[in-house]
């Protein structure tokens, strides 16, 4: 039982026989307290049940907690490796009553797990409460049956809980472990407290007040909260005083002597515990959605990797280490934490890559750093100028830098430092101001120098909390945002998507108290910064304003199916066209997707129906879609496809999805693509793909618009039933409804070809309303005639045959539509092209008509005008010009 597995099953068995739900760990990434870089404590991801903001179906919870502190108020980084207990990671026991029971069984059940189902001796044990607190002092008393001298009052905030200026807050109660007096220390509230004799294994935290501005008021429903650190009591029930000799680290740290050839003795014992830690806090992290980069949380990310890689190197690893070790991590804490197993390849390839960058650039930055500090005696300090140059350049946190210069007890100028990255930063402004028409953007660019980029939660919720750090209108910061009006949002993390990459950018819902607001889109700006538009529906917005944040789940559903479909869409058209196909540009919304590709033709049926078989074939295997993090060398090297339009950094997120069925890539990933976007989880997400349109829009450039999902399925039901009441109206089966429509199609045509000719047969041979349809004008032979319903394609056809039948003379015909507009058509035979001309024909019957006169030649001639009531003028005019020559 003494093992770290067997210490937290007994834990989360114990309180599940005292009526306590088990609850798994809240994400690393608190998703409901914007105010935290990292999960610090087990009650994160019950802030808002304590608060009354959120109920659940249970009063009892018990959890064990992934915890991190290596970045902001809680940072015990630097002390990792050096001390008996300092970790960036580690495991928080917890459990919880929310209005249910109270101190009492709170030190009940506590005291009764440690001395009998984990069998801490009593006489080893002693408590502290909050000096105030004289009802805990009395339940120690009752319960325990401890002491006044194993029952210390601590005066100070220290045994006295708050969750901030306001809101619930309370006493807490402390249990020590006495590690005997050989170990040097007194207990806590003496001088001596700092010693590592008397350790804190479990605080229980009394939540009995609500804080106000003005006043602390009792609870309606006090609640408890507590937090054990299992490493420390796996100190004391493993007979060893160092987390790091416990079995969990010993596992850890025999693979880094495996893999290193290193003991772990002397000045390598340090190394092997960093990257024992170190190999856990960055696993846990990339499992949780965290991936190295250069802001953030990425970046606190990155500063634990490269702290462990740069202890490997220490040991002599000229390979890289750290992702051989990640088995055995899964080995020890993957039962329990199952999310490890999930990401195990994600997290060994990101490792690897991460080590690969650092290493080309550590011995280089070590020589460097070698040199600097060559004349530097111990209580020597390194230059700032220098360690940022080592930040800068290669890419050496200043932690980092500080950590390999502890040895030799030499102190970095973190002043010159911080003078150079503001140096820096003044620079990078010059130059943005300089830039041209991207100076309209100043306003982002300023914002994300001031508040650095958003941290992006999208990937992994939907719902998460944020803090407004800057509000904007067009083109400037301002103060507030008021009810009715529109402006800008920068929060300091979001789950909402900004539009990039094709993709459109997410909409929803942020709230607080008294606050609504109506996210209606989500963009880029300035390399990360996430600038949400919004419209104050309620209340007013102000910099520091704490909201929840909601994503419209059914928009980015149909979003992500269409984007992933577009990637299986892209693939696919490469099957079938070939590998010429590139994309040249894309549309991801949540009702249809769009692709534009080169392709030098317009796509055959067959062609676009095998894109479409190859597509869904994809779906149906339902097949997880994975990413993972690469160099963009690396991934363009593996196969992957860069998107056009997307930027990339020197990492990117590579999207795979599928497996191949045919040709030379059978058995190996169907689609593999760089790509920042949101996906489906699984291939079968998507549900069905179906093509709608196809069409050119440039010279070389294809344009495919398809539906995916429910949107689909609409089309093709509404496809289904036209197909039906075709099948209705012809009176027969849907199968037979092309055939009969191509013979219905067939017989039209016949049936208005013999129309058309019936129609000129009978405007040829009856009276006009000019007169005789022959007769003389002049010296001229003239047929003129009026016609109605005749297609004006057919006028010419029918003025060449009345010239023969004429033999010598002019032919005048015009034909009016039902809309009342003519159309002239006046034709001369050869023998009379001397004496008149067709076109001067044609142009005085035009204007007769209200036209503007027409063109052909001196035999035939052709026009129209407006007005086919003056037909008759216009022959007569003709007419009369006729006689006159």
């Amino acid at each position: 039982m003494t093992g770290v597995n067997d210490i937290r099953s007994t834990f989360l068995d114990y309180f599940k026989k005292n009526d306590h739900e088990v609850v798994d760990s809240g994400p690393l990434v608190p998703r409901n307290d914007p105010t935290l870089m990292f999960a610090n404590a087990g009650m994160n991801q019950f802030k808002n049940v304590f608060t009354g903001l959120e109920t659940r179906d249970y009063s009892r919870a018990v959890t064990t907690q992934k915890v991190v502190r290596a970045g902001g108020k809680h940072n015990d980084l630097d002390n990792v490796g050096y001390t008996a207990r300092h970790h960036t990671f580690f495991e928080m026991l917890g459990n919880f009553s929310f209005g249910d029971y109270f101190k009492d069984r709170a030190i009940e059940l506590a005291w009764n797990l440690i001395t009998k189902d984990y069998g801490l001796p009593k006489d080893r044990l002693l408590v502290t409460v909050f000096s105030e607190d004289e009802e805990a002092a009395g339940y120690w008393k009752k319960i325990a049956g401890l002491s006044d001298d194993k029952i210390i009052r601590i005066p100070t905030s220290d045994n006295f809980w708050t969750m901030g200026d306001t809101g619930p807050c309370g006493p807490c109660s402390e249990i020590f472990y006495d590690h005997g007096d050989q170990i040097w220390g007194g207990p806590p509230g003496s001088a001596e407290e700092d010693g590592d004799r008397f350790i804190e294994i479990w605080n229980l935290v009394f939540m009995q007040y609500e804080q106000t501005p003005e006043k602390r008021e009792d609870l309606p429903r006090p609640s408890i909260d507590t937090g054990m650190g299992i490493e420390r009591l796996a100190t004391i029930l493993q007979g060893v005083h160092n987390n790091y000799d416990i079995d969990l680290f010993r596992a850890l740290i025999a693979a880094s002597e495996h893999e290193t050839s290193v003991e772990a003795t002397g000045a390598a014992l340090s190394s092997h515990r960093v990257i024992a830690d170190h190999l856990r806090s960055t696993s846990f992290l990339i499992a949780d959605g965290v991936l190295p980069s250069n802001e953030g949380r990425g970046y606190v990310l990155r500063r634990i990797m490269r702290r462990g890689m740069r202890h490997a190197h220490l040991l002599g690893a000229r390979d890289p280490l750290m992702h051989k070790l990640v088995p055995a991590l899964v080995r020890e804490m993957g039962q329990a934490y199952p999310e490890l197993i999930r990401a195990k390849d994600l997290i060994t390839e990101t490792l690897l890559l991460e080590e690969k960058r650092f290493r080309k650039t550590l011995e280089r930055g070590l020589g460097l750093l070698d040199d600097a500090t060559t004349n530097l005696a111990p209580g020597g300090q390194l230059d700032g100028e220098t360690a940022f140059k080592l930040y800068d350049t290669y890419g050496f946190p200043l932690d980092l830098t500080q950590d390999a210069l502890r040895a030799r007890d030499i102190s970095v100028d973190t002043d010159g430092f911080g003078a150079a990255m503001e140096r820096q930063k003044a620079e990078a402004r010059a130059a943005w101001s300089g830039s041209g028409g991207a100076a309209t953007e100043a306003v982002w660019f300023s914002l994300k120098e001031k508040h650095g980029a958003t941290d992006f939660l999208g990937y992994e919720t939907e719902i998460a909390e944020g803090i407004v750090v800057a509000l904007a209108d067009a083109d400037q910061e301002v103060g507030t945002l008021k009810t009715g009006q529109s402006g800008f949002v920068v929060l300091n993390q979001t789950p909402f998507y900004g539009e990039s990459g094709g993709q459109v950018g997410d909409t929803g819902q942020m709230t607080a108290p008294g606050v609504q607001v109506a996210v209606t889109n989500t963009q880029k700006k300035a390399d990360g910064l996430f600038v949400h538009a919004v419209r104050v529906e309620e209340g007013e917005l102000a910099p520091g304003t704490a909201l929840e944040l909601k994503v419209d789940h059914k928009r980015r559903s149909s979003v992500r199916a269409n984007h992933s479909a577009t990637h299986l869409v892209h693939e696919a058209l490469r099957e079938v066209l070939g590998t010429h196909v590139a994309q040249k540009g894309s549309l991801v919304s949540p009702d249809r997707l769009r692709f534009d590709f080169s392709h030098p033709k317009p796509m055959s049926d067959d062609e676009l129906a095998t894109v479409e078989a190859f597509a869904n074939e994809i779906v149906l295997q339902n097949a997880p879609v994975d990413t993972r993090l690469m160099a963009v060398d690396d991934a363009i090297e593996a196969g992957a496809m860069a998107l056009f339009g997307e930027k990339y950094g020197d990492e990117v997120r590579v999207v795979s999805m599928g497996t191949a069925l045919h040709g030379d890539k059978t058995g190996k990933p169907y689609s593999l693509e760089l790509c920042g976007g949101t996906h489906v989880k699984r291939t079968g997400d998507i549900g069905l793909v179906t093509l709608v349109s196809e069409g050119a829009v440039a010279s070389g450039v294809r344009r495919l618009e398809a539906l995916t999902g429910a949107e689909a399925r609409n089309y093709l039901d509404a496809q289904d039933k036209r197909m039906r009441q075709m099948a209705a109206l012809l009176k027969t089966g849907a199968e037979d409804v092309p055939d009969r429509v191509a013979q219905l199609v067939e017989d039209r045509r016949r049936l208005e070809k013999e129309l058309a000719e019936a129609k000129k047969k009978l405007a040829m041979g009856g009276g006009g309303d000019a007169g005789t349809p022959i007769r003389d004008a002049g010296k001229f032979k003239l047929m003129a005639r009026t016609v109605e319903g005749i297609n004006p394609k057919d006028l010419k056809g029918m003025a060449d045959e009345a010239k023969t039948q004429l033999g010598s003379g002019v032919v005048v015909l015009i034909n009016v539509a039902e809309e009342g507009k003519a159309a002239i058509v006046t034709a001369v035979t050869k023998d009379l092209t001397e004496s008149v001309s067709a076109v001067d024909l044609v142009k005085i019957g035009s204007e007769t008509l209200g036209g503007r006169g027409g063109g052909g030649r001196p035999d035939m001639a052709q026009a129209g005008g407006p007005d086919g009531a003056k037909a008759d003028e216009a022959i007569a005019a003709i007419e009369a010009h006729l006689k006159g020559i």
